[in-house]
């Protein structure tokens, strides 16, 4: 053995400790801040049941848009259909998506809430993380919260110059571009700018013997601009503007037939075919030609964000507002009768504009007392017209439409919660929230021969409606310190979710030049659906050990639900109406785990998993049968999802492969009005990622492989059967330039 002495000997002890702590480092589980409780604080610390996923972590999964979410977290998922984004949190979802309708999970965009499902599956470009609560956030989120929050939070401008770009190619001819500039102006001023790019073809094959393209295909074109300024030592001003343009096809959905037999007869069972016959839409209408569907979809908004540090107190300000214009064609599968199915062209025209306003006060220090107070304001107004043709087997005119508009909601709201340290190792918190909601909406059903409403020839039935709502939610927990590195919480807490109104109107209204006789009446209890409610029970623990090496998040959970909120199309009056009621009681019981495991520098394992009881306690779809017991849609009673990642390091550089699956049993998708349930079957899918990085060199390569298995099942199915399915087999790489 050689000696080293002298000069060279401390040099290499220290450079020895330093790639030491280097590897150590590597092995650890990172530390993510995250604002779930509207500020600042790590996630170990945090007592919500919730998971972050930070820019890496998406970019590496291929995750580009909201709907990728789902498949890492326990009890989640985020389905992409043909009118907006579907999210289902612990079992609890919402299928009316129109303009009345809302949401039972609130999405929010650096922020702001977002109100329309239609625009919240969003290009993921320059984020800085996402955040998932699960459960009833009503005190700090407020209304439409009952599942949940997602949190998206773009990029901020910095005081440094920085760039990247990014190209990806693909099967199903995938073309993605997506590029970063941040500059700073001056010691006071940043600017930041992001463009982002996505495109493929359908995932569908036509079948019905035309030459149209179907849905399941992408056209977006996605922009960001922020500022942020420095106003002096104690206030900073950031503000973001953001536009978007797709053009897609609505025409995403094939018959449920291409997954069941025994449909007609009421009894829907599932047939092992392959994933090109699942993806064909094959359904050649009896009555009409298909035409060519598109989507022609715009929003773009504009928010400021103050923050001012007064001292005792941080004052902030969110505000925003936001428009979004909708314009398309679809051909629909519409199913009329056990065996029979009409093809219905559709068209939709929509307006759409928000704003919101938050003003927050919270208090700074370190003393045993920490709250937040603020008033809240939203207002949304939106304008639709809805056509539909070839419905004259039904004995339907050749024009079935709905003009609707203006439809207005507003939202008020007074809240605060308080965390009070009782002592080294616990705390105590509290919080309530005070909701006021109006709603109104004028427009007709109109029974027409031509495109334009003729007096002479046609006939309109009014729908009018208004209602206020209002509502006390609170929260009350305990979390406590066992360890320096384990958190237990507990809580209780409630959500609300607004509610609403169907099409028609009470005797004796008048509107539009329209009155409503009693002959043509709605009674108020099947005009007007009352607000979802629920209360959660929850109890988790936070915990890191084996040297900081290894993560658990644990919770268990129960809710008691009442008055949910269950959309379908129902006959009315001897004409399709899409009918919102109310479902009784439910009752949704689980437990949930989460972690990484650090096994060395090299090698990293993460999982998920959950089991789930959502079941309907008390619920009658047509007042004769007994749904009681019945599960929740998308509630699967357990899910596993494990990942790997190995690093190899090369003369040049280093390889990462990944490799990620989840498992989840069987779930039901039910249709209520037809009196169907549709059961999925338990399936695997798993995704792959090779990751190679130059040393010292700007660029970086990535290849990702989604649904190795390429199996594909039904994410949603309507009243008429048609059923959006889930994706294919996708490959691509991706190419990163950092300057």
């Amino acid at each position: 053995m050689t000696n080293v002495q002298g000069p060279a000997a401390p040099k290499l002890l220290i450079l020895s400790l330093s790639m030491m702590l280097a590897a150590t480092a590597r092995a650890q589980i990172p530390e993510v801040s995250v604002t779930a409780q509207r500020a600042p604080a790590l996630e170990s610390k945090t007592p919500v049941a919730m998971s972050a996923l930070s820019a890496d972590q998406l970019t590496e999964a291929g995750i580009d848009n909201p709907s990728g979410i789902g498949a890492r977290l326990p009890n989640v998922e985020l389905d992409n259909l043909a009118d907006g984004l579907r999210i289902t949190i612990r079992g609890v979802s919402n299928a009316d998506t129109t303009e009345k309708g809302d949401p039972s999970a609130a999405f929010l965009l650096d922020g702001i809430y977002i109100a329309r499902p239609q625009i919240q599956n969003l290009s993921f470009y320059d984020l800085e993380r996402v955040e998932m609560l699960r459960g009833p956030q009503g005190t700090l989120y407020g209304r439409n919260s009952t599942a949940g929050v997602v949190n998206v939070i773009s990029k901020a401008p910095v005081n440094r110059f920085e760039a990247w770009l990014a190209t990806e190619i693909g099967n199903y001819n995938s073309r993605k571009i997506s590029a970063m500039l941040n500059v700073p102006v001056s010691a006071m001023l940043s600017l930041r700018a992001a463009v982002a790019w996505n495109q493929h073809d359908s995932y569908l094959t036509n079948g019905q013997h035309t030459t149209h393209t179907l849905g399941k295909d992408r056209d977006d074109l996605s922009a960001r601009l922020s500022a942020k300024l420095k106003i002096n030592r104690d206030a900073t001003l950031l503000l973001r503007y953001d536009h978007s343009r797709v053009d897609d096809n609505n025409d995403s959905f094939v018959p449920d037939t291409n997954f069941y037999t025994g449909v007609a007869a009421g009894k829907p069972a599932w047939y092992g075919s392959g994933a090109g016959a699942q993806l064909t839409n094959g359904f050649v209408p009896p009555n009409a030609a298909p035409e060519q569907g598109y989507a022609h979809k715009t929003t773009s908004g504009i928010s400021a964000d103050l923050t001012w540090d007064l001292g005792p107190a941080t004052l902030n300000y969110t505000g925003s507002h936001r428009s979004y214009d909708h314009d398309a064609l679809a051909n629909f599968y519409y199913r009329v009768a056990p065996t029979l199915a009409l093809g219905v062209r559709q068209n939709f025209s929509g307006e759409y504009t928000q704003n919101s306003h938050e003003l927050r006060l919270a208090t700074n220090g370190d003393g045993p007392l920490s709250a937040q107070a603020g008033l809240y304001y939203f207002r949304e107004q939106s304008s639709q017209t809805y056509v539909f043709r070839d419905l004259q087997p039904l004995g339907l005119p050749p024009y079935y439409v709905f003009p609707h508009g203006p439809t207005i909601a507003t939202s008020k709201a007074l809240f605060g919660q308080a965390t009070y340290r009782l002592g080294d190792k616990l705390r105590a918190t509290a919080g309530a929230r005070y909701t006021d909601d109006r709603k109104s909406r004028v427009g007709s059903t109109n029974f027409q021969q031509g495109a334009v409403f003729n007096p002479a020839t046609d006939f309109a039935l009014l729908n009018a409606a208004s209602m206020g709502t209002h509502q006390t939610t609170w929260r009350l927990g305990a979390d406590y310190d066992l360890a320096p590195a384990t958190l237990l919480y507990a809580a209780v807490a409630t959500g609300y979710k607004a509610g609403g109104f169907n099409d028609g109107c009470l005797a004796g209204t008048v509107q539009l030049g329209l009155g409503c006789p009693t002959a043509l009446a709605v009674p108020s209890n099947t005009l007007i659906y009352q607000p979802e409610t629920v209360r959660s029970y929850e109890g988790g623990v936070k915990t890191r050990f084996w040297d900081n090496r290894a993560s658990l998040n644990l919770s268990a959970f129960h809710y008691d639900y009442r008055n949910l909120q269950l959309s379908g199309v129902a006959i009315v009056a001897g004409a399709p109406r899409f009918v919102t009621a109310n479902a009784g009681e439910a009752s949704v019981k689980g437990l949930e785990a989460e972690g990484q495991l650090a096994l060395s520098p090299q090698d990293r394992v993460s999982y998920a998993a959950a089991l789930l009881d959502a079941h309907y306690v008390r619920y009658s779809p047509d007042s004769v049968h007994d749904w009681a017991g019945n599960k929740l849609d998308r509630s699967p009673a357990h899910t596993l999802t494990l990942g790997y990642e190995h690093s190899f390091a090369l003369p040049d550089g280093e390889l990462a492969a990944g490799l990620r699956s989840r498992r989840s049993a069987s779930s039901i998708i039910a249709v209520p009005t037809q009196l169907l349930q549709y059961r999925i079957p338990a399936y695997t899918e798993s995704d792959a990622t090779l990751h190679y990085r130059p040393r010292k060199a700007q660029w970086s390569v990535l290849a990702r492989v989604k649904n190795i298995e390429n199996k594909v099942r039904p994410l949603a199915i309507d009243s008429f059967g048609m059923t959006v399915p889930s994706d294919p087999r996708t490959v691509d790489v991706r190419v990163d330039y950092r300057f």
